[in-house]
């Protein structure tokens, strides 16, 4: 039985590449640089705002250059975070289907919750998430399971009843290292790599649509 399903957000739940791309690339524009391509970005998104600065203006700043530089990232990625970003396919007819079988599903994310909560509150889903976790509150972050288990207590729900979906390595480590059923996706910012067979997750799947029937199995086992 499944008591509940945890979602990395950045490119598992959402697509938020363009969003942070054109972050990155309105800070160069202000700098008199080109904008970068989506492709570039995208590839690097995944990894938070210090490596969309070096991807964006090399490794030879100072650290009050890269403070700046990120902190305007920060701002106008604030200031515009919706935009661009969208669920991806398949995801909310998911969550309608595991709230019509009371199956609770949260978020548990690397990234701060400043941003995270800005990002969710423009979204309606079918039931809001039973938990929403960013790292500020925790001492260590993915691949560290802390975030999952504190999850679980929000959730009141027990890790071997869940599942954790992620794009990244680091979340099926996590989502192992918590006790938890792992589903790689391969749609996320790193299907371009085309790796997430290679993660030892439980399932994998190259489709927010493919996740159900496993979520309907490990639920309803048969026999």
């Amino acid at each position: 039985m499944i008591e509940a399903v945890f979602f990395d957000l950045d490119g598992t739940l959402m697509d938020t590449s363009k969003d942070l791309g054109a972050a990155l690339n309105a800070v160069r524009q202000a700098e008199g640089l080109p904008p970068l391509p989506d492709h570039i970005t995208r590839a690097e998104v995944s990894n938070g705002a210090n490596a969309l600065i070096k991807l964006g203006f090399g490794e030879g700043l100072t650290a009050d250059q890269h403070q700046f530089y990120r902190q305007a990232l920060l701002d106008y990625y604030l200031a515009n975070i919706a935009e661009y970003t969208f669920t991806f396919k398949g995801i909310e007819p998911l969550i309608q289907m595991l709230s019509d079988e009371r199956i609770h599903w949260g978020v548990v994310t690397n990234k701060p919750a400043l941003y995270t909560n800005a990002l969710m509150a423009q979204f309606q889903f079918a039931t809001a998430p039973a938990a929403t976790v960013s790292p500020d509150a925790l001492k260590a972050a993915k691949p560290d399971p802390e975030g999952l288990l504190l999850a679980c207590q929000q959730a009141n729900c027990a890790p071997a009843h869940c599942v954790y979906v992620g794009d990244h390595l680091r979340d099926i480590q996590a989502g192992k290292n918590a006790g938890m059923k792992t589903i790689a996706v391969g749609y996320g910012f790193t299907s371009t790599q085309n790796c997430h067979h290679q993660w030892q997750a439980d399932y994998t799947v190259d489709c927010a649509t493919e996740i159900w029937p496993i979520i309907q199995q490990l639920h309803k086992p048969k026999g």
